[in-house]
């Protein structure tokens, strides 16, 4: 009993420490080390401690750039690995794997809410344990409403960081409507989880989701919302050595 309370509050105490170094300012002192010619999106920047691995926070750097077609924002994207000094120093914590995409995000007609780190337990191999990013999208049309969350997944190689998993859309709603009561709505729901099967030395990945569709129309003085039956699928993903990709034939309902 008493081990358990001390690793929970072993727990507790390191996670507190890790979010103090967040908060303290880690995500922009890395961007004046790094970019400090180069505009931050404060309200987009990621900072988060890695769990399972003491010191050590996973920051991400949208720095915007003009564009070239009105209505356009591209984003240069620098994802991190930081460690932290052994004393604590968070001035003095180095990078130790990193990616860095130029123009790799694109704001247009939907724009970007959110980006996530999910820490989720994603043990490809015995030495190969990735982390994600889930990118949170949102349309400006109300009458076109539409949203989804895409994730991406990266692998430390040393220095670099490997993205392993590039893009992949977790969850979506979209509709279209008269903004009063007629409209048709989709919602399709995902779950990401790691298979027992391999390729390529990498775990599997397994993608499962459900689909709900409504159909929404005036009757009388009421709006009528009728749910069409749900539909479930899952997919399977293959490393082929280089990234995941959607095995053919996998897909089911």
């Amino acid at each position: 009993m008493r081990r358990h309370l001390f690793l929970g509050l072993l727990l507790v105490l390191l996670s507190a420490a890790g979010h103090a170094a967040c908060d303290t300012g880690l995500a922009e002192r890395m961007h004046a080390k790094l970019h400090a010619k180069q505009v931050l999106d404060h309200e987009l920047a990621v900072c988060q401690p890695w769990r399972g691995f003491a010191g050590r926070f996973i920051v991400v750097l949208p720095l915007p750039r003009p564009s070239a077609a009105a209505g356009v924002t591209e984003f240069d994207l620098d994802v991190l690995v930081v460690q932290e000094a052994d004393n604590g120093n968070t001035e003095r914590a180095t990078v130790v794997s990193r990616l860095f995409e130029p123009s790799a995000l694109i704001e247009d007609a939907a724009r970007i809410g959110e980006i996530k780190v999910d820490t989720a337990r994603y043990t490809l191999a015995r030495d190969a344990r990735a982390f994600g990013l889930r990118i949170l999208r949102q349309a400006r049309s109300r009458a076109n409403p539409y949203s989804n969350e895409t994730l991406t997944l990266y692998v430390a190689r040393g220095p670099k960081l490997a993205k392993v998993l590039n893009g992949l859309e977790l969850t979506m709603e979209r509709g279209e409507w008269d903004v009063n009561c007629a409209g048709n709505f989709e919602t399709v729901r995902g779950n990401l989880s790691v298979a027992r099967s391999t390729s390529n030395a990498y775990a599997d990945l397994l993608l499962r989701q459900t689909r709900n569709e409504t159909h929404s129309s005036a009757q009388g003085d009421e709006c009528v919302t009728q749910e069409r039956p749900a539909k479930y699928s899952s997919q399977m993903l293959r490393y082929d050595g280089a990234a995941y990709r959607a095995a053919k034939g996998s897909a089911s309902d």
